[in-house]
């Protein structure tokens, strides 16, 4: 009996230990895959982080976005990019984030900084850098007045195709514990998708800035058109890379009579914009062969761009500015386009809406109307596209409205300043380009 249980003893002594084993491997397993959700959930934020940053179209917003999102991944209170000057010496822009309305105030003599101290170390050595206590750095000059305490840094430098373009900062972790080599690595991964980034949103820069001056020269210089007065003003749409088929013109005709005409053609590409062009070179050449009424010419127009090219539908406005006694005559055709603003003697603004006919590239057979309206001295005209006034969460006939307003408030601005004030505080939002052309009877 005592043989026996010292044997039963004998079998069950290794539990405990093999017990303490298995603990120990789950344990070390648990901690395992805890480390593998936090590095999923940090690939996931980084993923985030780079469409985030991607999204967005202006150089600005890219740059401080890049500032946020690095703060976000690495959970820093405060985060800030450094651009670099042509030297490469220096900083000449600072984006800072997590800084309160105090901290901004109270830094607000002091001026960005410069790159000295720590941050002027990363710039001399482009390496990942971490500290944990910044002023122990050997580079370290201690902060301006009005600075709020920091201890520890992360820093990364930034380029774009293979130059250093800044470097990113971030600073005093939420939990208090100084940046690791996961912080570390999480940023270098969004420095680099960062200067991806930056390089796209110059080269949109680039594209957009092509596109306008290539807009630009497809449209007139206005003639001297005295003794009335010309005023125009083209706006590209906010949208980069965003070509327009708006165009406006104005014509002294051999009869003493002035052309004036504003378009859209209907497309945002290099087709529009050529389209536009090829429209606009055609109308010019038939004023000025044809002696007819501006329905007919538009009619004309219309047969020879169904017979000669494939352009898109395009809506225009002709219209005739001519002599009538001691005053003007407007005499007008529309091809679907929105009717001209009128603003008479004292700042009274009525639209003339009548019959628009049909846009061109539609149906040629269709009779298109004329219409006239009387012009006593000093009144203006205002011929637009649609660019100027539609926006997706108001009402067209609202937007008229605060045109209407807004021109009758600006009537009395020399021409050139009144078309700019349109422009400037026009009620769409900007989607569209936008072409405003003006003319001013004498007094």
């Amino acid at each position: 009996m005592v043989a026996g249980k010292k044997g039963e003893g004998a079998e069950r002594s290794p539990r405990p230990d093999l017990l303490a084993r298995l603990d120990a491997e789950l344990g070390r397993i648990d901690e395992q895959l805890h480390a593998l959700a936090a590095a999923k959930d940090r690939v996931q934020g980084l993923l985030e982080a780079v469409v985030a940053i991607t999204r967005e179209v202006e150089l600005p917003a890219v740059l401080h976005r890049i500032v946020t999102t690095a703060m976000d991944l690495v959970g820093a209170r405060y985060g800030a990019l450094g651009v670099l000057d042509a030297s490469g010496e220096f900083l000449e822009q600072f984006i800072v984030g997590g800084l309160s309305e105090e901290e901004r105030s109270a830094l607000a003599e002091v001026g960005f900084p410069r790159g000295r101290g720590v941050l002027g170390h990363l710039i001399r050595h482009p390496e990942p850098l971490r500290v944990d206590e910044i002023s122990s750095h050997p580079s370290s000059v201690g902060f301006p007045p009005g600075h709020p305490p920091m201890r520890t840094l992360l820093g990364v430098a930034v380029s774009v195709r293979g130059d250093i373009y800044g470097d990113l900062y971030l600073s005093e972790r939420s939990d208090g514990r100084p940046f690791d080599v996961h912080d570390e690595t999480i940023v270098v991964a969004l420095a680099r998708a960062a200067g991806i980034a930056i390089d796209n949103v110059r080269l949109f820069e680039q594209v957009r800035t092509g596109s306008e001056q290539f807009q630009r020269r497809l449209l007139p210089e206005l003639p001297d058109v005295r003794p009335l007065g010309a005023a125009a003003i083209y706006r590209p749409a906010a949208k980069p890379h965003h070509l327009g088929g708006d165009w406006y013109d104005a014509i002294l005709l051999p009869d003493g009579a002035v052309a004036v005409v504003i378009g859209d053609v209907v497309g945002h590409d290099l087709h529009a914009a050529a389209a536009m062009a090829s429209t606009r070179n055609m109308l010019r050449a038939l004023l000025f062969t044809l002696r007819t009424p501006p329905s007919a010419v538009l009619a004309q127009l219309d047969r020879t761009l169904e017979a000669i090219t494939d352009n898109p539908v395009t809506t225009t406005s002709l219209a005739r500015i001519e002599p009538e006694g001691a005053a003007w005559r407007l005499h007008w055709s529309s091809a679907g386009h929105v009717p001209p603003l009128l603003i008479a003697p004292g700042g009274r603004a009525e639209y003339l809406f009548m019959e628009p006919g049909l846009p061109l590239n539609v149906d040629v057979g269709q009779p298109r109307p004329d219409h006239t309206h009387p012009l006593p001295p000093d009144t203006t005209v205002v011929f637009f596209t649609d660019g100027l006034i539609e926006h997706p969460d108001h009402p067209l006939d609202e937007s008229l409205d605060e045109l209407a307003e807004l021109a009758t408030t600006h009537a009395a601005l020399p021409l050139q300043d009144f078309v700019q004030a349109l422009a400037d505080h026009h009620p769409s939002d900007a989607h569209d380009d936008m072409a405003i052309l003006a003319l001013r009877t004498p007094r």
